[in-house]
């Protein structure tokens, strides 16, 4: 199976030994972002709600640069919350992203993020 990655400057550089996402099958893998600023390379300021705004802008362009909508073209998308009393904001930002029907999703309170974030997400896309 051809594995294709994607890259875009409109989401934070991968941080690691790993792509912003990969295209094979069908479908698009994208990595897990957390709430950098993709013009910084930093940590965006404010509360955790622009945390995670920023955390599902950074999915969205890394969709677009796969050719996909992460409104309309999203499975499944994965949560990772330090404190999951954040789940409602998650559910707001999330409605204001995705119509009906929504995404399969899974929301995960963990001990720890890369770069003491609060927040990080992926997600799985169908390409159209």
């Amino acid at each position: 199976m051809q594995r294709t990655p994607v890259h875009t400057s409109r989401a934070p550089a991968a941080i690691g030994s790993y792509s912003q996402a990969i295209v094979a099958g069908g479908f698009c893998y994208v990595s897990g972002q957390i709430p950098l600023d993709p013009e910084t390379g930093e940590m965006v300021e404010g509360d955790i709600g622009a945390q995670i705004r920023q955390v599902f802008d950074n999915l969205a362009a890394v969709a677009r640069a796969a050719g996909c909508d992460l409104g309309r073209d999203a499975v499944k998308i994965t949560v990772f919350l330090v404190d999951l009393a954040h789940f409602g904001l998650v559910n707001e930002v999330m409605s204001g992203m995705f119509a009906q029907p929504f995404p399969a999703r899974a929301a995960i309170e963990v001990a720890g993020l890369p770069r003491g974030a609060q927040v990080e997400a992926d997600a799985i896309l169908v390409v159209p």
